[in-house]
C-alpha cells in the first residue's frame, strides 16, 4: 500500500484582481524582435496575463533580443543573477527551406530547459515553432489562443509553486 504524506503549504500574498498568490520577485519577459509583428502579439497575451495576476509593471522587466537563438543567453545571464521569480521566453521560428529551423528551435528549447533545470528557475516556453507565418498569427493572440499568455501562466504558477515548497521546506 502507497502512503501519500501531505502538507499544508503556506500562504502567499494574493492578487485583489484575482484572488491568485502573487509571486515574489520580478517577471522577466525575453521577446524576439524577429518576426515582431508576432512576438509583439505574444508580449501582449504575457502582459495582460501578468495585469491579471496582480503582477504590477514596476515588477515586469521586458528584454527584447535579436532572435530566438539569443533568448537562452539572455535567460541565463538574467538565472545567474538571481533577481527574478521566473523568465517567459517568447518568439517565432518558422519553418523555410533548409535544415536552420530545426538547429534554431531544437537548440533554444534545449538552452531554455537547461538554464530553468541548472538555475531552478521557472521559464515559460512561448517560442512559437511553426509551418508558416499564418500558423504563429493564430497562436499569438489568433484562433488558437496566444501562447504568450499561456507560457507566462506556466511561469507565474511554477514560481507560486516553488516559492510555496521553499517556505515549507524543513531547517536542515
Amino acid at each position: 500500500m502507497i502512503s501519500l504524506v501531505t502538507s499544508s503549504l503556506p500562504e502567499l500574498p494574493v492578487s485583489e484582481t484575482t484572488g491568485h498568490p502573487v509571486p515574489t520577485g520580478r517577471v522577466a519577459i525575453l521577446v524576439s524582435r524577429y518576426h515582431e509583428r508576432i512576438t509583439a502579439q505574444l508580449l501582449t497575451g504575457a502582459a495582460e496575463c501578468c495585469e491579471e495576476a496582480g503582477v504590477p509593471e514596476s515588477q515586469r522587466d521586458v528584454y527584447w533580443v535579436a532572435g530566438a537563438w539569443e533568448l537562452g543567453v539572455v535567460a541565463e545571464t538574467i538565472a545567474r543573477a538571481g533577481t527574478h521569480a521566473c523568465i517567459v521566453a517568447l518568439g517565432a521560428v518558422v519553418r523555410g527551406e533548409t535544415p536552420h529551423f530545426d538547429f534554431v528551435a531544437g537548440e533554444t528549447a534545449r538552452t531554455l530547459a537547461d538554464v530553468a533545470r541548472c538555475h531552478r528557475i521557472p521559464i515559460g516556453f512561448g517560442l512559437l515553432t511553426t509551418d508558416t507565418l499564418a500558423q504563429a498569427a493564430a497562436r499569438a493572440g489568433g484562433t488558437a489562443g496566444n501562447k504568450g499568455r499561456e507560457a507566462t501562466e506556466a511561469a507565474l504558477s511554477t514560481a507560486r509553486l516553488l516559492q510555496q515548497l521553499d517556505t515549507n521546506r524543513a531547517p536542515s
